[in-house]
Parts: structure tokens; C-alpha cells; sequence
């Protein structure tokens, strides 16, 4: 069972399309939250990934930041795969081209 707050972030979150990025400070303030650590838990248990797709979200410094609630190891790296297959590349632990982040509407 999800929370409003959770469908409120999913909801954005589809507006990011195949080979774009955003970020968790970007993500929260579209959805009017100010924790981006909240949007990450909302995240960390998205019941609709793929079709949500929770692995275009990156930290503010582009790094990849999290995935399914783990910070390295096998997770992060289905993430970078996941980005990879859609053309975002990451070198030396941050995004490669910038211009891939988006920012988002309010919803």
C-alpha cells in the first residue's frame, strides 16, 4: 500500500523521461517537500519500478546516489546498467553530461 505522499512522488517522477536524470533536492521540491531524504524512502520502496522509473533519480552532486535502499554493491549497480542502457553515463562516480538533469514542474 502506497501513501499519498509516495503516489504524489511517483506521479513526478513519470515526467522524466528515457535518458534524462533529475535529483532528490529536484524531486522533492516538485512535489513540495523539503526533505530529499523523504523522497528517497518514497523511492527506496516504489512497488511500480520499472514502469516508475526510480533509477533516473541522482544525488545534487551527480553522483548516482541510492538505489532499492543501498548506497554500492549489486543495487547501485543495476542502477548505473539501468542509466547506461538509456545513454546516462557516469565517470569517476558522477554524471558525465550534466545537461541530462532536468528539472521538473510543481505538482
Amino acid at each position: 500500500m502506497t501513501t499519498p505522499f509516495e503516489r504524489k512522488v511517483y506521479a513526478a517522477l513519470l515526467h522524466v523521461p528515457c535518458g534524462r536524470v533529475t535529483t532528490y533536492a529536484e524531486l522533492a521540491r516538485a512535489v513540495g517537500c523539503r526533505s530529499s531524504r523523504a523522497v528517497g524512502q518514497a523511492l527506496k520502496r516504489n512497488p511500480f519500478a520499472p514502469v516508475v522509473p526510480c533509477h533516473r533519480v541522482i544525488s545534487s552532486d551527480f553522483a548516482p546516489g541510492g538505489f532499492r535502499g543501498r548506497m554500492r554493491g549489486p543495487a547501485l549497480r543495476a542502477k548505473l546498467l539501468l542509466l547506461k542502457s538509456e545513454g546516462v553515463l557516469f565517470r569517476r562516480g558522477r554524471l558525465a553530461e550534466p545537461e541530462r538533469v532536468m528539472s521538473l514542474p510543481r505538482f
